[in-house]
């Protein structure tokens, strides 16, 4: 056994098999889908605090490249359980953050087995290798949308579940699922309930990459850099403050941090444990677009169009429970969140990522 430093590539035998490391308090974590946006942010954090980091990705969505060198790397699909048997056992996996899943809200209304079947399912099977591999913690990546559209704002933890689309169904299932497998297997869990999450590392080592990402912050600045002629505003009778959408921006470098709290939780003896994480306030569509506007100071081209199913009008979070943690956001400001996102994609559109 050797001591990983934070600054050190993984120890790994002669066969690149990764060490367990011997640190206080570190783990070996696999992060599911840590080649995709959220994951590749997780990997960074999980490494500069100490702890060995491998990586199962399909590159379905996610790009290899985006993966930190100090993690060890599988092209792997989370359901092929033949494929992540062989994982968790060869690299003594004690931890899971598992990000991998579907994310968009229309295309789950127009494919919704997909929706269950990647993210239902595949977890599933996930959960039942790592309880086999005695797995003795697990993060799962969930989202806002499993409260649906409802008045009751900010948002806590403990109100009623409507969601609009299978996509928040298929992750609320999920989340019960975690529930029952915790109590009987006694795997510790955590539960984070995104709201929208944005931006890009502020090193400029990884940012948003999904092709086809539908989110708004990610479409704005590829008008910006030509990409796209113009920005759709889907929505402008919501009883909001503007008509548009209002939603909470959460930068995902906070985000990645409250993983690696929340892993250390678990591992202190938190059993199970569901929290937002967000800001606990929101911006609406036209804010999100002025405050881009303000960076480039010119005028982004927009249209306006209908509603799209599964849309909520207003959501925000009350974070109080996961900030009680020890949770405290460093980058809660909508123009550096935008900015980053825009160095992002500037950096891709150059052919530096």
């Amino acid at each position: 056994m050797v001591t990983i430093g934070v600054n050190e590539g993984p120890n790994r035998d002669d066969e690149g098999i990764v060490r367990m490391a011997d640190t206080q308090g570190s783990l070996n974590v696999l992060v599911t889908g840590g080649a995709g946006y959220i994951g590749s942010h997780a990997v960074i954090a999980l490494l500069e605090a100490g702890h060995c980091v491998v990586v199962a990705d399909s590159l379905v969505t996610g790009f290899e490249h985006l993966v930190d060198p100090r993690a060890t790397f599988h092209k792997a699909d989370i359901g092929d359980v033949e494929a992540m048997r062989p994982i968790l056992e060869q690299h003594n996996i004690n931890a899971i953050m598992h990000f991998a899943g579907s994310i968009s809200v229309p295309e789950s209304v127009s494919n919704p087995l997909k929706y269950y079947e990647n993210n239902v399912v595949n977890t599933a099977r996930l959960l039942g290798v790592a309880t086999e591999a005695g797995v003795g913690h697990f993060i799962f990546s969930s989202t806002s949308a499993v409260y649906g559209n409802t008045t009751q704002l900010p948002l806590t933890e403990d109100q009623p579940k409507n969601p609009e689309s299978p996509y928040g169904r298929s992750k609320l299932i999920v989340e019960g699922m975690l529930e029952d497998v915790s109590r009987a297997s006694g795997m510790r869990v955590g539960i984070l309930r995104y709201f929208n999450v944005a931006g890009a590392d502020p090193q400029g080592r990884t940012g948003q990459s999904t092709v086809g990402a539908a989110n708004l912050i990610k479409l704005a600045t590829e008008v910006v850099t030509g990409e796209r002629d113009k920005l759709h505003i889907f929505g402008t009778d919501y009883p909001t403050k503007d008509g548009t959408g209002v939603r909470d921006y959460i930068h995902v470098t906070d985000l990645a941090e409250a993983h690696v709290l929340l892993l250390g939780q678990l591992a202190e003896g938190l059993d199970f444990g569901i929290y937002n994480c967000g800001y606990g306030h929101g911006y609406s569509v036209r804010e999100v677009i002025a405050a881009l506007e303000g960076c480039i100071n010119a005028t982004i081209p927009v249209t306006e169009a209908d509603r799209r199913p599964g849309d909520v009008a207003e959501a925000y979070a009350n974070a109080d429970q996961l900030q009680a943690l020890g949770w405290t956001p460093r980058l809660d400001d909508l123009d550096l969140i935008v900015q980053s996102a825009l160095d992002w994609e500037r950096k891709v559109i150059a052919g530096q990522h």
